[in-house]
């Protein structure tokens, strides 16, 4: 299962749908480390599943099925993908690394395999 953050409501609610697909940016590494596919409509559920900022429960949620998750010797630093994808073209050069702030983005379908590739 994967939780987001309450202001994600939008996103998971209405906008992802099984066969929807993921991929896991660190932000403190600045590395792609995985990817999964979404098995189920979003949800809502409020039961703890874990804490990082108090008084947020990540309650809109997806379930998800794991597809590549790489060994740390094989995580993807995003400076060494980030010119290729087209979803960093949005930004301006020296402000690439917009990119990947925030909680949850949408990207081209192109991007999403090429980090995918990355991984295996």
């Amino acid at each position: 299962m994967q939780g987001f953050k309450t202001r994600q409501r939008k996103n998971v609610m209405e906008r992802m749908r099984a066969g929807d697909r993921l991929a896991y940016y660190l932000t403190g590494a600045q590395v792609f480390s995985a990817t999964a596919g979404i098995t189920s409509e979003g949800f809502e559920d409020h039961e703890v599943i874990w804490v990082s900022k108090p008084g947020e429960d990540y309650p809109y949620r997806v379930k998800v099925e794991p597809d590549v998750v790489a060994d740390e010797d094989r995580w993807v630093p995003s400076e060494s993908i980030a010119p290729g994808l087209e979803w960093v073209h949005r930004w301006p050069a020296e402000h690439w690394k917009l990119a990947f702030r925030g909680n949850l983005r949408q990207i081209p379908d192109g991007d999403f395999d090429a980090l995918r590739r990355a991984l295996t």
